[in-house]
């Protein structure tokens, strides 16, 4: 037997082409995003931008797609984190654009989820790095989003993505590993 679905499901399975979907969604998940984007923040430090502004810039982005990529609660966060993950680099891509010359190493400590010294420099480095990674495995770049530009856990990452948690264990140690070595390469 199923567990009842939750009101966030709910809405989302009964009105999901309503055009005020996302504004009916966000009372209901406010407080979580919110979560999700100090963890992410603890990440990249508090001066690149502020929580109520990452949430905000996020819902923003979740509204101006034409219909919002989720069927589930936590597929709704998994696309929220795609779009934190989104404003996060058009941050760093901002902050960095006149300094950056490249050749410069790259340590993001992804056990840790914590950026270096440079945070605006490395976002954009793990995004680019992502991106390569995409192109041959889409899901374990996918669990990297919800993972470290999310903060959300294994768990979580296993029921926005609709795979066990041992894929999740076993995608992200190896996107991990692949990620260190390109962004090592990179230097």
């Amino acid at each position: 037997m199923d567990a009842p679905a939750g009101p966030v499901t709910r809405l989302l399975s009964d009105h999901a082409d309503a055009p005020d979907l996302v504004d009916r969604l966000v009372p209901l998940v406010y407080d979580e995003l919110r979560e999700a984007a100090r963890r992410q923040l603890r990440r990249v430090g508090p001066q690149t931008i502020h929580t109520t502004e990452l949430v905000h810039e996020a819902y923003a982005k979740l509204v101006s797609s034409a219909r919002v990529p989720a069927s589930s609660r936590a597929h709704f966060f998994g696309a929220a984190s795609r779009a934190m993950r989104q404003v996060l680099v058009d941050r760093a891509r901002a902050r960095t654009a006149a300094k950056r010359s490249g050749g410069q190493r790259v340590t993001v400590d992804f056990d840790r989820a914590d950026l270096g010294a440079d945070p605006a420099e490395e976002i954009l480095a793990v995004h680019e790095a992502l991106e390569r990674l995409a192109e041959f495995d889409a899901r374990s770049a996918r669990v990297v989003e919800c993972r470290f530009f999310g903060g959300l856990t294994e768990p979580e990452t296993a029921e926005a993505l609709g795979i066990s948690e041992r894929t999740v264990t076993r995608d992200w140690a190896d996107a991990r590993a692949w990620l260190r070595a390109a962004l090592q390469a990179e230097a």
